[in-house]
């Protein structure tokens, strides 16, 4: 059993989920507007938000933006606009999922499962440590030697996604499919995007890596300052001389 929050102008829709929701064991509240719901989630924190976008007093892409400093509640986006720049935007400000009206109860409760499945072990682990970088997932925040980092959304998801990773090779396929949830691939260049404003943001660059290393046709790994990565080198191509 969750807790629930709806957020949800259209009346029928509002009442018709609810009770759904209620009838699959969860405990649902609502609000008809975005600010109403804000307060909501300040005032009695729920497990997990249910967010339209389309909202009477603010856009819910907006919405998503003032929450996300103050909470980390995960958000499912549950919405009619259907093309690729809205799920892309919704996800880069900080929605955990997106799902297109119209949709059965059934699949929002599963997805609602799966969120909290993912999330849960966030709360059981908090905080992660890769040399004197500590991000708290949480917070959704991050430090590099006792300094603060300002981070998007998006780039705190692929730092927080990294560092539970320390010196694992990723490959731009995982990241594409698990932090910004496009299994279908074909957006490397997305990935390579993030991984660079990162880069500046830890102090460093692809060419002077301190922390990130990319892995020539493999993929990238995060690990502690200093620590010097093993090279791996492509089948079928000669080691390199010692």
């Amino acid at each position: 059993m969750a807790t629930l929050l709806l957020i949800e102008d259209d009346s029928g829709i509002r009442t018709s989920l609810t009770r759904a929701l209620t009838e699959r064991g969860h405990v649902v509240s609502s609000e008809p507007a975005g600010m109403l719901g804000l307060q909501r989630v300040l005032d009695e924190p729920p497990d997990l938000v249910v967010l339209d976008l389309g909202l009477p007093d603010v856009d819910g892409l907006q919405l998503l933006r003032m929450l996300r400093p103050v909470s980390s509640v995960p958000v499912i986006v549950a919405t009619a606009r259907d093309d690729d720049a809205a799920t892309v935007a919704a996800l880069d400000a900080g929605a955990d999922d997106y799902v297109v009206k119209p949709f059965s109860a059934d699949q929002l409760d599963a997805r609602i499962r799966a969120v909290l499945r993912r999330t849960a072990g966030d709360e059981a682990a908090p905080l992660l440590s890769v040399g004197d970088l500590v991000v708290d997932l949480r917070a959704r925040t991050a430090e590099l030697g006792g300094r603060s980092i300002e981070l998007r959304p998006r780039e705190f998801d692929l730092l927080a996604y990294l560092a539970a990773r320390p010196g694992e090779v990723v490959s731009k396929r995982s990241l594409l499919a698990d932090v910004w949830q496009q299994p279908y691939g074909g957006a490397d260049k997305t990935v390579d995007v993030h991984l660079s404003w990162l880069r500046r943001k830890l102090g460093e660059t692809a060419d002077a890596p301190r922390m990130l290393h990319t892995i020539r046709g493999v993929g990238v790994k995060l690990v502690p300052a200093g620590e010097l990565p093993v090279q791996l080198v492509p089948p079928g191509r000669p080691e390199p001389p010692a």
